[in-house]
């Protein structure tokens, strides 16, 4: 769910901090990095080696500490940061914050950040409840800081009022509702292809495409941050294989792939072909080097991938790729048809910025009802999402 994302936790000295340890660990279960900023009081509570543990990264605890390696620790944290927790925010670093004041690693890597905000107070309830600590938060939130509000109960010092730092869970779910605010596919198997097969052509050569597996990889990394159960069947891939993959099924021939996705699609809800199978294979491969100055193939049909999920689909849904060199929309719309799928995405691999092996595509989504999409020239990830968006509009 989270995979890929990073959180900066910030930990200010209140007996609340023994929760950052359990808002780590919980983190950490959903797939993100986590790197963990204490201040010197948080560390007379729970000693850095404890987060250091959970995170498995190593905690800032002082802006003077000898590096290594250059690294200005709060602005590489700064930048890294996909959001920037406090938890427990004491008043004092509530009040920090606030005002502009940088004058520990806490403090200083949060007013370098750009990266949004979200602040778990934890106090005694007369501090909670002054006139100072609420006119700081109401300046925070004016600008744009997320607060996990606290709840009312039996306070360190023996008070009953509101002051209580929120529960992890609760903190936990308010940073995946930031980082990954939408889970529309929680509880669904998505069959996700990516790049290219090769089949054999003699002993030393074989025949393939110039597929990198991009558009794959961003249609799995989109389903993953959107709560799905994510199958991942690839070919020859240049890009990384996404955090989160449920399961990796690595093939090298159209065949294969036939056969792994016939396989996977029966747990599956949605099949997303962006995969580029070969469509034909040599009649014969030999088994010694081919030599001559001229050589005659013989080529066969390969198996239809898309065609074969089609025809059992039934009430999942089926995506597929049409990469066109011309008539783009009236190819792709007799293969939506003729496959029998759900959506088809076309693109013209002959225009700059779109087809193989970039990171950027464009295409036209087209569905059974006939809806049309042009998604102008974006990157491969927004591409996903709006994909996605379609299937899901279905």
């Amino acid at each position: 769910m989270l995979y890929g994302k990073s959180v900066v936790l910030g930990v200010s000295g209140g007996i609340a901090c023994y929760k950052a340890c359990e808002i780590v660990s919980r983190l950490k279960k959903l797939g993100a990095d986590v790197d963990v900023i204490m201040t010197k009081h948080a560390c007379e509570f729970v000693a850095p080696l404890t987060f250091q543990t959970l995170a498995k990264s190593a905690v800032a605890t002082d802006e003077f500490a000898p590096v290594k390696e250059y690294d200005i620790k709060h602005i590489s944290l700064a930048k890294k940061a996909d959001i920037f927790v406090i938890a427990p925010a004491t008043a004092n670093i509530i009040a920090k914050i606030a005002n502009g004041i940088a004058d520990d690693m806490l403090s200083t890597t949060c007013l370098a950040t750009s990266a949004p905000k979200l602040i778990c107070p934890a106090m005694n309830a007369g501090m909670y409840e002054n006139e100072a600590t609420e006119r700081n938060i109401r300046v925070l939130e004016e600008r744009g800081v997320v607060f996990c509000q606290p709840t009312e109960g039996l306070l360190a010092c023996g008070d009953v009022g509101k002051g209580r730092m929120a529960e992890p869970c609760d903190v936990v779910d308010k940073i995946v509702n930031i980082l990954a605010p939408k889970q529309d596919l929680d509880g669904k198997t998505v069959l996700v292809t990516a790049g290219g097969t090769e089949e054999n052509l003699d002993a030393v050569r074989v025949i393939t495409n110039r597929s990198s597996g991009k558009m794959g990889a961003a249609l799995a990394s989109a389903c993953i941050d959107r709560g799905a159960r994510v199958i991942f069947v690839h070919g020859n891939i240049k890009a990384e294989i996404p955090k989160g993959v449920c399961k990796s099924v690595a093939v090298r021939t159209t065949d294969e792939m036939y056969a792994a996705c016939v396989r996977e699609f029966a747990e599956s809800d949605i099949a997303i072909l962006s995969a580029a199978p070969a469509d034909y294979r040599p009649k014969t491969a030999r088994n010694s080097k081919i030599k001559g100055d001229e050589i005659t193939v013989e080529f066969v049909k390969n198996p239809d991938i898309a065609a074969a999920l089609g025809k059992v689909k039934e009430h999942r849904r089926l995506v597929i790729f049409a990469a066109e060199t011309d008539n783009l929309i009236s190819n792709a719309k007799q293969k939506l048809t003729k496959k029998n799928a759900d959506i088809v995405v076309a693109n013209d691999v002959t225009k700059e910025g779109a087809g193989f092996d970039v990171d950027t595509n464009i295409a036209v989504i087209i569905d059974s009802l006939g809806n049309e999409t042009a998604s102008g020239k974006v990157g491969k990830r927004e591409l996903a999402d709006m994909i996605v968006d379609r299937v899901l509009s279905l």
